[in-house]
């Protein structure tokens, strides 16, 4: 039988995207271009196997914040402020199973810049909303850091979280989303590995109390 995609090979595999079989070519070819590959495919775990972590020279460097430096120290201080902003992350991909690796970056960034701004001139920057997916992601962020300051302003009387640290905990998320990412534009590269970090069986716990793979060596 042929290729339900190009109709010229013979097929080879099935491919849940499609509800049919396919060649290994327009498998390679379209997955995650045109196909909306589901995580549990066998196929798309194999690739992303193989596949080479993107490596930082390659992607656009002002994609990446270089002027704020986010080194070791700074995640080993702040990392229960990283796994709270992971977890909102993966709380949003979870709540919109249609979003994909650009649509958190994209957030990301977005949040990133009015923390840069706020930051830098203790300006209140708005930035133009892109999509709804992207406002409920950058909203879900903003929440968590809201209950972050508030949890730290109830066991301490008072909160230590400043803007700056905001702003590296985004960027380094930000710099984690590019080079996690398969970069085709229905990837989900980076939305799967946040939620394996928080399972939904145990979603009762709070982010401050779990036990996470987000910060690398």
């Amino acid at each position: 039988m042929a290729c339900s995609i190009c109709s010229i090979r013979k097929e080879k595999r099935f491919c849940p995207a499609v509800h049919g079989r396919i060649c290994a070519q327009c498998c390679g070819e379209q997955r995650e271009v045109t196909l909306d590959c589901p995580s549990d495919c066998v196929y798309l775990q194999q690739a992303r196997e193989h596949e080479k972590p993107r490596a930082v020279a390659e992607l656009d460097q002002q994609s990446l914040f270089p002027n704020v430096e986010v080194g070791q120290p700074f995640l080993y201080e702040q990392e229960h402020l990283i796994v709270g902003l992971s977890y909102a992350l993966a709380k949003s991909a979870r709540a919109d199973r249609g979003i994909r690796d650009s649509d958190l970056i994209a957030a990301l960034t977005m949040v990133a810049r009015q923390y840069e701004m706020l930051a830098s001139s203790g300006l209140h920057y708005e930035a133009p909303v892109t999509s709804f997916a992207h406002q409920a992601i950058a909203a879900e962020v903003q929440k968590m850091v809201k209950e972050y300051r508030e949890a730290e302003q109830k066991h301490m009387g008072y909160s230590r979280l400043r803007d700056t640290d905001v702003l590296r905990g985004l960027v380094f998320l930000v710099r984690m989303g590019y080079t996690r990412t398969s970069g085709r534009p229905k990837s989900r590269a980076f939305v799967d590995f946040l939620l394996q970090q928080f399972p939904e069986q145990s979603s009762a716990i709070s982010a401050g109390e779990r036990q996470s793979q987000i910060i690398l060596p």
